[in-house]
């Protein structure tokens, strides 16, 4: 079992996915810890439900990024936390973080990599009239989603297709290839490859 800290900012669907997948036995994790950087985003509240403890923060009440990024790391030490998942966090990560759990930070984006990356990749992606969207899984670097690519799925968007239409068929493809990506990166790890 692989001790696990989620980081989000927002509703939590993909934080709730990855719990059912460690219930269910297809994640071989624990999630220890769930970081936000939003009090009131619903994430926190999915974490209280299945008892996951979480640490808030505003990260404009500390003097830097590194600043938030010590005491995030302090917290991710307290809890024994082995690898950083990405699951909506709207923040790049700094120096601190990445030197800590080098290759050991995995991050969910809704477009194909390199195509759509940064802010609003849904809205990008159906403002561009592409017919072929999808769902990147990669390990995280200094960049704004330029990590080495871990997994790929792709979704067709329909003629008619709204961009909610398309967010829909996005999170379907979220919920399942992110817990099946993370566990490969899980016995990645174990194996020490």
């Amino acid at each position: 079992m692989m001790n696990l800290g989620v980081f989000a900012s927002g509703s939590g669907s993909n934080f709730e996915a990855i719990m059912e997948a460690v219930k269910s036995g297809a994640v071989a994790g624990k999630v220890q810890l769930l970081v936000c950087d939003k009090e009131d985003a619903y994430a926190i509240k999915r974490a209280e439900n299945h008892g996951v403890p979480v640490f808030t923060y505003q990260p404009k009440v500390f003097a830097s990024k590194e600043a938030y990024e010590t005491e995030i790391l302090r917290q991710l030490q307290a809890y024994n936390v082995e690898l950083i998942v990405l699951a909506g966090y709207m923040r790049l990560i700094g120096s601190t973080l990445l030197s800590a759990f080098e290759h050991r930070i995995v991050n969910i984006h809704p477009s194909l990599l390199p195509a759509f990356p940064g802010l609003d990749a849904i809205g990008q992606a159906f403002d561009a009239k592409v017919k072929v969207s999808g769902v990147t899984v990669h390990y995280v670097d200094a960049g704004m989603d330029t990590g080495p690519i871990i997994a790929q799925e792709a979704i067709h968007i329909e003629d008619g297709d709204t961009k909610e239409d398309v967010q829909r068929k996005i999170q379907q493809v979220e919920h399942q290839l992110y817990p099946k990506t993370i566990q490969g990166v899980i016995e990645q790890i174990t194996r020490g490859v």
